[in-house]
């Protein structure tokens, strides 16, 4: 559910919203673009429903403005986007086996990261005629999934029984370029990478799109940007680090509101398990949203807040399913007033440090049900 109207932030919502500024995604991507050459491709990286926004929303306009590639982590996330008229290329970048099929219909290259999943790809590419891509994954550090370096001559005769497939890119995933204590380590998988790529055009003898730089690649490791560079959380707003998240813009705002305040006589027990317990008269204000709208029970029992009328004001006692509580006993408000998990001026940093986590598991949480509001 949306609505194009911009927001006033002093009326009173009425319900739990997340706010999508069109405008914030609009200067991250051309703040992005400005670190790049201009032979540089730029792919965003949109799964997790837009980083837990409006994916089908943040692509089409995303295609508007001239993103060059687009990436999801799952074929059936893709296939969306081409139902919404998405027309720019797709990368899943974790395809399964049962989607491949789809991945075909739907023109959305694979990131093919084993032998095994080459295989089974080009197994079922043998029922088509026309030309499919694919992107080749190596594992230069993270890990997770990936050829080794070894494999490309391997590869290279593999994919000679199979004409109709052409390996467009090749990709790898630093495991640490946000963190500058381990410069040593990402220049290692750079300078692996490039080994791979002097490898592939040895033996394919042609020059495909080679990327390896995430947000804090790009922002920290130029040398590194070959011809395609992919973005996903500075896209949103968030730079891992302190020095370049005051150059960007957080795209989604959470707000919500009180439906009603209590008062708790010394005590006086709050909630499930009755986790808290006052020591003093305390009110308390109850917030419509809770662990099934993504705010975690991690952030309940003091360790989180929301800002309400420019203070904090600590979540208390356990979170619930549907609605959390707060002590608002020296904030003076009443019901419904708006209260904030995060916005531009309190990043979910501030809120995810609280609970020992990161921006992108706070933001990829909030659920569907919570109402979306567009600022363009």
């Amino acid at each position: 559910m949306k609505n194009n109207t911009q927001p006033n932030h002093n009326m009173l919502y009425q319900d739990t919203v997340l706010e999508i500024n069109l405008k914030h995604l609009e200067h991250n991507y051309h703040y992005l673009r400005s670190k790049l050459k201009d032979n540089v491709k730029l792919l965003a990286v949109i799964k997790a429903f837009g980083y837990g926004t409006d994916a089908s929303l943040i692509a089409q306009f995303l295609q508007k403005i001239g993103i060059d590639y687009l990436a999801v982590a799952y074929a059936q996330e893709g296939k969306l986007l081409r139902k919404s008229g998405i027309m720019k290329p797709i990368l899943a970048l974790h395809p399964q086996q049962a989607r491949y099929e789809d991945l075909i219909e739907y023109n959305i290259t694979p990131c093919l990261y084993s032998f095994k999943s080459l295989n089974e790809f080009l197994e079922v590419s043998t029922a088509y005629n026309h030309t499919i891509n694919i992107h080749i994954k190596f594992n230069t550090g993270i890990n997770r999934i990936g050829f080794q370096i070894k494999d490309v001559a391997k590869i290279y005769k593999i994919m000679q029984q199979y004409p109709n497939v052409k390996v467009e890119g090749i990709l790898s995933h630093f495991a640490a370029s946000e963190d500058l204590n381990e410069t040593e380590f990402t220049q290692n998988q750079i300078t692996d990478f490039k080994s791979i790529q002097k490898s592939f055009e040895t033996h394919f003898n042609y020059n495909p799109i080679y990327h390896i730089c995430n947000t804090s690649g790009i922002l920290n490791y130029p040398q590194a940007h070959f011809n395609m560079v992919r973005s996903g959380i500075g896209l949103f707003g968030y730079g891992n680090d302190r020095k370049h998240n005051t150059y960007l813009k957080p795209v989604a705002a959470l707000r919500s509101v009180i439906s009603q305040i209590n008062t708790l006589e010394i005590g006086d027990s709050l909630g499930y398990n009755r986790a808290f317990r006052a020591t003093r008269k305390t009110l308390t204000a109850t917030v419509p949203i809770g662990y099934a709208d993504g705010i975690s029970r991690a952030y309940g029992q003091g360790k989180g807040y929301v800002m309400l009328h420019r203070q904090k004001a600590s979540i208390i006692g356990n979170i619930c399913m549907d609605m959390l509580m707060l002590d608002v006993t020296d904030i003076e408000c009443k019901e419904g007033d708006v209260v904030t998990f995060y916005d531009s001026n309190y990043p979910a940093t501030q809120l995810t440090q609280k609970a020992h986590t990161i921006s992108y598991e706070l933001l990829t949480a909030i659920a569907a049900r919570v109402k979306r509001v567009i600022i363009s």
